[in-house]
């Protein structure tokens, strides 16, 4: 390329920052918060309230993770574009140096090439800084010119009123605010190494679209005659889509048991003993006592509790089946969990459009289906339906994205938006939905919270899979709900959650080794880690969670003056179902009016339910902190706003995600790099199982132009991604 063209295409890239005034405190993008803010803004004994206001405010290229570029000629794969991604260091730390990265499952390996090493070798002209790698896309140009004309649409607030500002998210913590940056077509065109990242105004973050688009629960959806029917009054529809009978009856088709049977089966799992991975979990026959019985007789059944001496088992024996049209089951909120795309064994931000989600409190209504609010006796007990939704890939993600974006632009609850919600919803949980999963449901799991049945506050988690005993890995089976092991949680029956050595030996060895560097606790805290089913030749994972205690998990060892092992520490226990339900989250808080304690969406408190201060920060435009659960307040303490995260996470996806052409790689790639290089520098978390690979880096610049020359004779497949979808989630499960 000649000096002039390279000149120019320098000084396009400054037009496009000079455009975006990425280096200018962006002009207050927050109305003053309403008294109602106010009010919820109140700091409880979880943690205190502060204004995100106070959040530092950074150069906008300072945060920029993606960077896209032109290629003057296309590659030998016809790739037109140079994709930029800023990696973190790796977790195991001999890749430090190497020039190569590989980064996925090994079965269809991500291969990166470290960016210096090619201008070096002259495969691209520029480099955006030694952290990051490069590997090579189709870009349409049509996707540029999307991108554009939806900036455009968001600064003339077709789609709300728009804000210059996006709060950074390290993790789940807000970290600082910033402003996003324009995508030029023509520069880009030009040859131009042009930021991929937020757009610079979005529709700023409101209750409103809180309510619309992420954490649907006000009483014209969650108690819409229409599509719910509630057990306190008797109102609505019996079996309608948003029922917990009408989700149960679609999940049971194809598992050989009638609907009926399919949810009783589901409730005796409470009644006995049962075992995984090592973990015997108590029975907890309250389960009759509190829903099956009461149940049974507004079903007109008389039911008993029996020992079958034969198996040694309690059973449930009816005179006829539980009427599922009246399960004491009321909707308390539909959530849009999209911010969750992608899981371990996948490192993609977006592979997928994450989950769909109904919860659901306990009720014991005295009269049943003919009382008021005043009788409807809520109980602190929450049933969650988990969906993954269907589909894969970046036009999959970003259609979804722009479902819900749609839903935001109404003002009310109206019969439009219902409908519209309700077709998004059935697209998600009718039966044959997911062909791959068991009974062809798109079900993940179901997770229950409870303390109605007895202390302390019990988790646990059902799937339509099998669960393998060694690898832990799931095989989707038809079938009943089968109990699962508890995602990231320790068994707390055989660890101690304040003296464990195992727990300490994991945060301080796996843990710290994938926590990203540089720490700054508490604004700079991530880490990627897989937690194992056994460690250290012991069971580690358990079939269920308790919650105080366990009020979190302690690293007996971790050094306080550490920010690496402090962080670690914050980062294992704040993914477990304890920590999240608990003193991680600050959703502690047992002051009548405002408690949330052990739920993040309170069954007890009546409809609409309210939301702990972990998910809505304390109102619109604040973060609540917590005091460190381990070291207290002394040490550090970890804001959230995590209705903020998601609403930006949203946004994000539909209106300023670009979608490229990805060329995947055979695996026997890895076979070839091995024998040409010694070793793969392939990075996987922590705690994962171990690769059949010799794993190392490579450091020799011709081992890598030799790499780049292999690459056609390994083609496998095109898949259309995100440009960013090697940036890890910043959510994992809860």
């Amino acid at each position: 390329m000649s000096l002039e063209c390279k000149e120019l295409r320098i000084a396009l890239l400054g037009a496009v920052l000079a455009v975006s005034g990425c280096a200018k405190e962006p002009a207050p993008s927050q109305a003053p918060p309403s008294q109602e803010a106010q009010d919820e803004a109140q700091a409880g004994p979880g943690g205190t309230i502060s204004s995100i206001g106070e959040l530092p405010f950074v150069p906008s290229l300072s945060v920029a993770e993606v960077f896209a570029q032109k290629l003057e000629h296309p590659t030998a794969l016809g790739e037109t574009t140079a994709v930029h991604v800023k990696l973190p260091p790796p977790a195991n730390r001999l890749l430090t140096d190497s020039l190569v990265r590989v980064v996925g499952d090994p079965a269809r390996p991500t291969v990166l090439f470290r960016s210096d090493t090619l201008v070096r070798l002259g495969v691209i002209p520029e480099s955006p800084g030694p952290e990051f790698f490069t590997l090579f896309s189709q870009l349409p140009d049509s996707e540029l010119h999307q991108r554009r004309e939806n900036e455009r649409r968001m600064a003339s607030g077709e789609f709300g009123t728009p804000t210059r500002e996006t709060v950074l998210f390290n993790g789940r913590h807000p970290a600082a605010r910033y402003e996003g940056l324009s995508v030029d077509p023509d520069a880009f065109a030009q040859g131009a190494l042009m930021p991929f990242m937020t757009c610079p105004q979005v529709p700023a973050s409101t209750q409103a679209w809180w309510e619309r688009t992420l954490m649907i629960r006000d009483p014209a959806v969650v108690l819409d005659p229409a599509r719910t029917w509630d057990p306190c009054t008797g109102a609505g529809t019996k079996g309608g889509v948003w029922t917990f009978a009408y989700l149960m009856r679609e999940m049971a088709q194809g598992s050989g048991s009638r609907p009926e049977a399919f949810v009783l089966n589901w409730l005796s799992l409470w009644l006995n003993d049962f075992q995984s991975n090592g973990d015997t979990v108590p029975a907890r026959r309250k389960m009759y006592d509190e829903v099956i019985a009461p149940w049974a007789a507004a079903s007109g059944a008389t039911s008993s509790l029996q020992l079958n001496a034969s198996t040694g088992r309690w059973e449930v024996v009816l005179s006829k089946p539980l009427n599922l049209d009246i399960a004491p089951f009321r909707l308390l909120a539909i959530v849009n969990r999209i911010d969750l795309g992608g899981n371990a064994e996948d490192p993609g931000r977006q592979s997928n459009p994450g989950e769909l989600r109904f919860l659901f409190g306990l009720t014991r209504p005295s009269p049943w289906g003919g009382g008021t609010e005043a009788t409807c006796n809520l109980k602190p007990f929450t049933v969650i339906f988990e969906y993954g939704v269907p589909g894969a890939g970046c036009p999959a993600v970003l259609a979804w994205a722009r479902q819900w974006t749609g839903l935001g632009s109404y003002t009310t609850f109206n019969a439009a938006y219902r409908a519209r919600l309700a077709l998004m919803t059935e697209s998600v949980v009718q039966r044959g939905r997911a062909p791959g999963k068991g009974n062809g449901n798109a079900l993940n799991q179901l997770r229950t919270n409870e303390v109605a049945l007895g202390f302390p506050w019990e988790l646990r988690e059902f799937r339509l899979a099998d669960e393998h005993p060694v690898t832990g890995k799931d095989t989707p089976s038809n079938g009943c709900l089968r109990v699962h092991t508890m995602a990231l949680t320790p068994d707390d029956a055989t660890h101690d959650f304040r003296t464990d050595p195992d727990v300490d030996a994991f945060v301080r060895t796996f843990v710290k080794n994938g926590v990203e560097q540089p720490v700054v606790v508490p604004t700079q805290c991530s880490a990627r880690f897989v937690v194992p089913r056994n460690h250290q030749g012991r069971a580690f994972v358990g079939a269920n969670a308790q919650v105080a205690p366990p009020t979190h998990w302690a690293g007996v060892s971790v050094d306080p003056t550490d920010a690496t092992e402090v962080c670690a520490r914050k980062e294992f226990s704040v993914n477990t179902c304890n920590g999240c339900h608990f003193k991680d989250t600050g959703t502690n808080d047992f002051s009548g009016v405002n408690n949330t304690a052990f739920t993040h969406v309170s069954p007890t408190s009546g409809i609409p339910a309210r939301l702990s201060k972990f998910l809505t920060g304390g109102g619109s435009g604040f973060m609540f902190v917590v005091p460190d659960a381990q070291f207290g307040a002394e040490v550090t303490s970890w804001p959230f706003a995590d209705l903020l995260r998601r609403h930006q996470r949203l946004q994000e996806l539909a209106g300023c995600t670009s979608c490229g052409w990805f060329i995947d790689l055979d695996a026997g790639y890895l076979s070839r790099m091995e024998a040409l290089a010694g070793s793969v520098p392939l990075d996987v978390p922590p705690g994962a199982l171990a690769p059949a690979l010799t794993v190392g880096p490579i450091r020799d610049v011709g081992v890598v132009k030799q790499l780049l020359e292999l690459r056609p004779g390994f083609r496998t497949r095109l898949q259309q991604r995100p440009l960013d979808f090697l940036q890890p989630p910043a959510a994992r499960v809860h």
